[in-house]
């Protein structure tokens, strides 16, 4: 399905640093990530300020934590529906715009969490930065591998007018620009591919 981000360093999880991460998690969709400090997330998650410190280190690998597991959790469930599809390649492609509508409904309502994150965080030097791009560089690759079974020698044009079009969808959505942008993409997707 594509290139995989570079792998962060990453830290075993005990049951508090998970708690401590679901928390931060919560916190850093719905405040942003820049606005949530150790102490409301060690509050939220019924920790020390100690044990976070001891578990992750940093806050930032407290996001490098809460951004990769969301991007694993994430190719899980694409993985599904891709599956699920069958291996048509352009029913694969509308797989990826289903598996997006689903997954925003269920887990974004403020849009993707990857997108949200590049807003606080653009410096290529912060260690959660190849997350974010890794996921997006992987998304085009899927795009590519998918309509180069379609149209091989026009893989590289289809797939970033795919990009585009999910990217897009993915931003209208979590401003709430018009209703269904998810859905609407998926039917520019169909025509783009015939």
């Amino acid at each position: 399905m594509g290139t995989t981000a570079p792998n962060p360093r990453r830290i075993t999880m005990t049951p508090a640093a998970r708690r401590a991460l679901d928390a931060a998690a919560r916190l850093f969709y719905e405040r942003g990530i820049h606005a949530v400090g150790v102490d409301l997330i060690s509050a939220e998650a019924g920790v020390t300020k100690k044990t976070l410190y001891d578990r992750f280190g940093s806050k930032e690998q407290i996001v490098v934590e809460y951004l990769a597991d969301r991007d694993e959790r994430w190719r899980a469930f694409l993985a599904e529906r891709l599956d699920a599809a069958g291996p048509d390649p352009r029913e694969r492609v509308l797989a990826v715009f289903d598996a997006s509508r689903a997954w925003a409904a269920e887990f974004s309502p403020k849009g993707c969490s990857m997108v949200n994150a590049h807003a606080e965080i653009s410096d290529p030097a912060h260690p959660a930065h190849p997350i974010i791009t890794g996921q997006k560089q992987w998304m085009l690759a899927l795009f590519k591998g998918l309509a180069a079974q379609i149209a091989p020698e026009e893989a590289d044009s289809t797939a970033r007018s795919l990009m585009l079009l999910h990217e897009g969808a993915l931003v209208a959505h979590g401003l709430g620009v018009f209703p269904e942008a998810i859905a609407q993409a998926r039917d520019q997707a169909a025509a783009l591919l015939g």
